[in-house]
């Protein structure tokens, strides 16, 4: 077959004489195909259109911009949708718990829509976080040529002289409680965090796996840090039309992109950036999903040979469209392959390779910006995303450790069965500094889906306490999170981890610097309380989260649904 053309199989049904013709090419006549399209290739555009969020809002443009380029380039482009969720605006309320759920909701409704009707390609545009690594799974399982396109990212608000985000609000909340601001203040920050549409300014999840995907090689560059709102982020969109329908010419495909090597260089990219502890728990699940061999563990050495490049808000000054400014993804990649840290060999979906992408990006950052720091004067000489083991967490645990003013921290024990228990006794300031806040049984299967703990970080860092009280948890973090704060500890209480032993006042060190996570109570203790513990009830016995709660592995190895699926 031609490989300009249709797949195969659809092929095979379409032009099948006698009877079985007729009502194939009849349904495709219905949406737009005439004599000459039925030799081409057909192009799915994944399109997470909706208005459930700001992410997303925008990005039907981009997909009718995607359909018109793939025309032109001589292909058939058939548009389908895809669901989101907004952490931002389910984030403290039960429905967060389907936040992690729609990753998996969206890679098999995508590979679903794609396989189903036979697809030559696809591309995926996405806005708010699940978006990215939902569509990368899909990508990686069903391996049809593919490229990524983000649906930009939302220009900074303004208030009183300072650049706002989504994680100024909920930390407004916070400072209000604590009596730092006024209900006028809170109020002003609200109105301005969000002004248009895009996702979350900072160096969250959302930019922080643009970024990513764009070291990749599975997305445009430059394509990571546009603003939704800007032209070019409609002109790169059909930019990847056009690449995509070249890439399906040449059978490109994105086992041939998603490779050890790339994900090693996007792990690099998050290092430098300074991205988003979700993005171990996204990255270790593509990986699966493209048949590369990747544990926690490897994170960690990435970290220990990757400087921090980049002053990006959570805990930096900057937002994403600054860093776009500065040079964006291609500058900070110079930066690393000039210095042996990134592989230049790899792949990208333009069909060159790394290096060749980023021959004409200078060696180092202009002068005049101090949002990518030169190499010599990086924010951090170590990456900042550290895993943490301990008999707390033997599987391992995610932390931000750069920038944290105390990085030990050992002090008794709040414990708490769920985020909104943690977040009343914060808010009425129940919580003072030295102690050690637990939150359990919201890892994956016991939240179930993992929830982000944004509201209580951000009410520690709105009280005051962000650099005397630590937190650990068996959920997630928003990428907005920063702090003395440890996520995704594993095992999770739901399957008997030891932080389910833990009983309050008991004494807990967090210890960034050696990478130690340990409850300091005598094994023989906690022996006698694993001997007593009960795993509780399920909370949900139909729908999509009890079907999860099943399905799900450990946050160490992705939490993913379909690792044990033969194994029962």
């Amino acid at each position: 077959m031609n490989k300009t053309t249709m797949s195969e199989n659809l092929r095979s049904r379409i032009v099948t004489q006698g009877v079985q013709r007729s009502p194939n090419r009849a349904m495709l006549r219905a949406v737009g195909f005439e004599d000459a399209d039925f030799n081409k290739a057909i192009v799915g555009i994944a399109n997470g259109y909706s208005t459930i969020t700001p992410c997303n809002m925008g990005i039907n443009k981009l997909a009718q911009r995607a359909e018109a380029g793939i025309k032109v380039a001589g292909a058939m482009p058939q548009i389908f949708g895809t669901i989101t969720i907004s952490d931002g605006i389910s984030m403290g309320t039960e429905g967060m718990k389907y936040s992690l759920v729609s990753r998996e909701v969206i890679a098999d409704s995508i590979e679903t829509a794609c396989t189903g009707q036979s697809m030559d390609g696809v591309l995926a545009i996405g806005g708010c976080d699940k978006n990215m690594p939902g569509a990368m799974l899909a990508i990686a399982r069903m391996n049809i040529p593919a490229i990524f396109v983000y649906g930009g990212t939302i220009k900074p608000g303004h208030y009183n002289g300072r650049d706002l985000t989504v994680v100024s609000s909920f930390e407004a909340v916070g400072q209000y409680s604590a009596g730092r601001i006024d209900e006028a203040e809170l109020t002003a920050v609200e109105q301005n965090a969000c002004p248009g549409a895009g996702s979350c300014g900072g160096m969250y999840t959302a930019n922080t796996m643009s970024s990513a995907f764009e070291a990749m090689g599975m997305s445009l560059p430059y394509s990571s840090t546009m603003a939704a709102e800007d032209a070019e982020k409609a002109d790169s969109t059909e930019k990847s039309a056009f690449v995509l329908v070249e890439a399906i010419r040449k059978q490109l495909l994105p086992r041939q992109i998603i490779t050890r090597k790339s994900i090693e260089n996007a792990i690099s990219v998050i290092m430098a950036v300074g991205g988003s502890t979700n993005a171990v728990l996204h990255f270790l699940a593509i990986a699966r999903a493209a048949g590369v061999e990747l544990t926690i563990d490897d994170f960690e050495i990435i970290r220990g040979r990757v400087p921090v490049l980049c002053d990006l808000k959570p805990s930096g000054k900057y937002v994403a469209t600054d860093l776009h400014k500065a040079g964006g993804i291609p500058q900070v990649m110079k930066m690393l392959l000039v210095h042996d840290l990134l592989h230049g060999d790899c792949i990208t979906i333009t069909g060159q390779t790394i290096a060749e992408v980023l021959a004409d990006v200078p060696n180092e950052p202009s002068s005049d910006q101090d949002v990518i720091r030169p190499w010599d004067k990086p924010m951090y000489a170590q990456g900042h995303l550290a895993v943490l083991k301990g008999n707390l967490a033997t599987e391992g645990a995610v932390a931000k450790i750069t920038g944290v003013k105390k990085p030990v921290i050992t002090g008794p024990a709040r414990v708490f069965e769920s985020e909104e228990s943690c977040l009343d006794a914060i808010l009425a300031s129940k919580i003072q500094a030295g102690d050690v806040i637990v939150i359990r049984y919201e890892g994956p299967k016991g939240g179930p889906g993992m929830r982000e703990m944004l509201a209580p970080t951000s009410a520690i860092i709105g009280a005051g306490l962000g650099d005397s009280v630590g937190l650990i948890t068996d959920g997630r973090f928003s990428g907005g999170t920063y702090g003395m704060v440890v996520g995704h500890v594993a095992p999770e209480a739901a399957v008997g981890g030891a932080i389910a032993l833990v009983e309050e006042g008991d004494s807990i060190t967090i210890d960034a610097p050696s990478r130690l996570l340990q409850l300091n109570v005598p094994d023989e203790e906690l022996a006698r309380r694993r001997a007593n513990w009960q795993p509780p009830a399920p909370r949900y016995t139909q729908g999509v989260l009890a079907k999860y709660a099943l399905l799900v592995s450990s946050s160490s190895l992705g939490a993913v649904t379909d690792l044990n699926l033969f194994r029962r």
